[in-house]
């Protein structure tokens, strides 16, 4: 049996530790106790961006991810990104990016250095808020993989993003027809019903984690604006 070793730690900002572990040719990031995410499920983060994209009928996308992680969301949008579209994404822990040029390079690629995206170091609500009030143009998508989910919160303070008010702020950041898209662990009939509530025309999609219909199940909300 392969040992597991440990590479790295980081803490998130009100939150728990991270760890960065590596198991023979897979990586994983542990938080506390709990697989966060890791090479071997890493299928429908990689489906939040290319679904996200096939919904929309702009002719370039502007995009913002909640989140890098591995990299995958933000890697699978730039693979499927029209020409002239651009990725940003909000990242609240430094060590991460570290993480992607270090340790993981095999996965990033030059990914990094690609001028259509762009990392930012920054809460995603903050660049929300941004768009919400005109300093910056609003988005055509906002991919959120901040957290397991609306009820597996990773970091003190990201509830607030799926209650009432974080959604209203989110769709208010949206150009008209953009679309909000949640990553989740878990479905969660409550938050369909509070984006339901916010106006938004909402499609529930469950993918596995994993290639060819293998591993758990996940959860994606797509969220359309409508006016």
């Amino acid at each position: 049996m392969l040992p597991r070793e440990e590479i790295a730690t980081a803490k998130i900002p009100g939150g728990d530790k991270l760890t960065l572990i590596s198991h023979g040719r897979d990586h994983i990031i542990m938080l506390g106790r709990d697989e966060l995410m890791g090479t071997r499920m890493q299928y429908s983060e990689e489906q939040l961006a290319r679904l996200t994209l096939e919904r929309l009928e702009v002719p370039k996308p502007r995009l913002l991810i909640g989140g890098y992680g591995m990299g995958f969301t933000y890697r699978a949008a730039l693979e499927k990104l029209p020409d002239g579209g651009s990725v940003t994404v909000a990242e609240v822990v430094p060590e991460i990016l570290d993480w992607a040029k270090g340790p993981l390079a095999h996965l990033t690629g030059e990914t990094l250095k690609d001028p259509r995206g762009e990392i930012v170091l920054a809460d995603v609500a903050a660049l929300v808020d941004d768009a919400v009030d005109g300093t910056t143009p609003r988005y055509d998508a906002i991919l959120m993989d901040v957290d397991n989910g609306p009820d597996g919160i990773v970091r003190d303070g990201n509830e607030r993003l799926y209650t009432r008010t974080g959604i209203a702020r989110m769709r208010d950041a949206l150009n008209v027809g953009g679309l909000i898209a949640i990553w989740s662990a878990a479905p969660d009939h409550k938050f369909t019903g509070r984006l339901k509530d916010a106006g938004l025309k909402v499609e529930v999609q469950t993918v596995r984690a994993r290639p060819n219909n293998k591993g758990p199940h996940h959860t994606i909300w797509f969220a359309q604006r409508v006016r």
